[in-house]
This record gives C-alpha cells, sequence and structure tokens, in this order.
C-alpha cells in the first residue's frame, strides 16, 4: 500500500502519512507521495481546506511522524532524497501553497515531524501528543524549518529548551505556548481536524486564503536566508565523524559517543 493517501470529502481533503511500522518517517517514496496529495488538494477546485494525518494503527506508542528516516540517510550519507524541489524536506514544509492545511497530531511528532507540523496552517493535538526536536541528540540540526519556525510558533526561550536539549514538549504546554491551536482526547485528532475544517470551508474561500497570506507574508522575511543557512550547517555536520557515529548508534540502538569532530 501507499505510503501516503488522499481522499476527498466535500469541500476538504484528506492527507494520510501511512508508514506505521516506520513510525511514518519521511524517505523518498512519502516526500513524493506528500508533494503529490498536496498538488492534487490545491489542483482540485472543489477542495478549499487540507486536513493532514497519520495512520499510528497498531503502534504500541502512537508517532505522527519521526521525522527523516535516519536509515536513508545512514546508506546515503545525504537528507537530499527527502527532500523534493517544490516542497523541501518531505514535500511539504517549503511548498508554496493556497489553501490551508490542518495538521491532527495523535502521538509524538518530532525532528522532521515537527517541522512538518510547524509548516501546516493548524494543529489539532490530542492530549498524548508531544513535539520536540531531538536532531542535537544525532549530531543533526533542524534544517527544514524547525529551527526558525519553532521560535515564532512558542517564543525564544520555550524553543531554545527544546532545541538544545531535544527534549519534547508535552501536548498541555504545547497549547498553552500556542502551538496546538485545540486539545482533545487520545484518538479525536482527526474528528477534531475535520470539524475545524468545516468551519474554515464555511468561510469565504477567497477571503480564507487571503487572510492566511497576510499572516505568512509578516512571518517569512528571511526565510529564504535562513533555508540557505540550515541547510549548509546540515551538509556541514553530516561530513563529520560524529554524523557517521550518531547512524550508527541509532542502528546498533546504543548511546552514542561523540567526538566533537
Amino acid at each position: 500500500m501507499s505510503s501516503v493517501l488522499y481522499s476527498a470529502t466535500g469541500r476538504i481533503g484528506v492527507i494520510t502519512l501511512n508508514r506505521p511500522e516506520a513510525r511514518n518517517a519521511i524517505d523518498r517514496e512519502t516526500a513524493l507521495g506528500i508533494e503529490a496529495a498536496v498538488d492534487r488538494l490545491e489542483d482540485d477546485p472543489e477542495v478549499w481546506v487540507g486536513v493532514l494525518y497519520a495512520n499510528t494503527a497498531e503502534q504500541a506508542n502512537p508517532v505522527f511522524c519521526a521525522g527523516a528516516d535516519l536509515n536513508v540517510i545512514r546508506e546515503t550519507g545525504s537528507a537530499a532524497s527527502l527532500d523534493t524541489e517544490r516542497g523541501g524536506f518531505g514535500g511539504f514544509v517549503y511548498r508554496e501553497r493556497v489553501k490551508p492545511i490542518v495538521v491532527a497530531v495523535d502521538g509524538l511528532a518530532t525532528a522532521g515531524g515537527l517541522e512538518i507540523v510547524l509548516a501546516a496552517d493548524l494543529v489539532v493535538a490530542t492530549t498524548r501528543s508531544s513535539f520536540g526536536l531531538a536532531e542535537v541528540r544525532r549530531n543533526l540540526i533542524a534544517a527544514a524549518g524547525g529551527l526558525f519556525r519553532l521560535p515564532r510558533a512558542i517564543g525564544r526561550a520555550a524553543a531554545m529548551d527544546a532545541v538544545l536539549t531535544g527534549e519534547p514538549i508535552d501536548a498541555r504546554r504545547a497549547f498553552d505556548l500556542g502551538l496546538v491551536s485545540r486539545l482533545v482526547e487520545p484518538g479525536a485528532a482527526l474528528d477534531e481536524a475535520m470539524r475545524l475544517a468545516r468551519q474554515i470551508a464555511d468561510a469565504a474561500p477567497l477571503a480564507v486564503r487571503a487572510s492566511r497570506r497576510v499572516v505568512l507574508a509578516a512571518e517569512r522575511d528571511d526565510d529564504a536566508t535562513l533555508r540557505q543557512v540550515s541547510r549548509e550547517l546540515l551538509d556541514e555536520l553530516l561530513e563529520s565523524e560524529d554524523a557517521a557515529e550518531g547512524l550508527a548508534a541509532f542502528a546498533e540502538k546504543r548511546p552514542p559517543e561523540w567526538q566533537g569532530r
């Protein structure tokens, strides 16, 4: 089955990450699948709002998205295959689009998974969800927008704490800090996201799109520069000895032994 599913219900297009066995991590197929799903959402004049969800069936500890598939990076020595030309990481984080997307999170959104969340317009999360940027624990950095979008969403102090420690932010605190728009009970994220999407779809679509554009324009003055700097720093890190050690430790399920080189 495809790693990304798409369906339309009335005015709402639903994109589902569908790699529960891999904690919905992003590989090349998934990045291309997300990009294609967003294309369908954007190109369908009958669909006005999107919902992004993840299949967490049969996961003992639900994971919305674990970010980049580190096995791919370990094998290739690069994260390039996880980007698309138009969308950046996951075919999504830098994708220019017109229609708003609500992301429904029921579980952990970490590393690139949180960066996907940050690239959406509204976040519905369950009380068992959490949000983190754990890259520093693997000698990596969040190069897909997390390092400048998270401070915008929750403030510099809280973001710096999360970024430099790699510790996740629980759902209640994420709600209090303003990252999460609506907080619901476990299992209810998709239903609430659909309810929110219907409320948006009931509004004037051109006004919704224009309002979204103005809000985003106020945030994105330096994105192009920050994107380039983030990518250059990630490339440098991937060439280090610690990069190989971090990925090896992940694969071998052991604590990494950092050398600082």
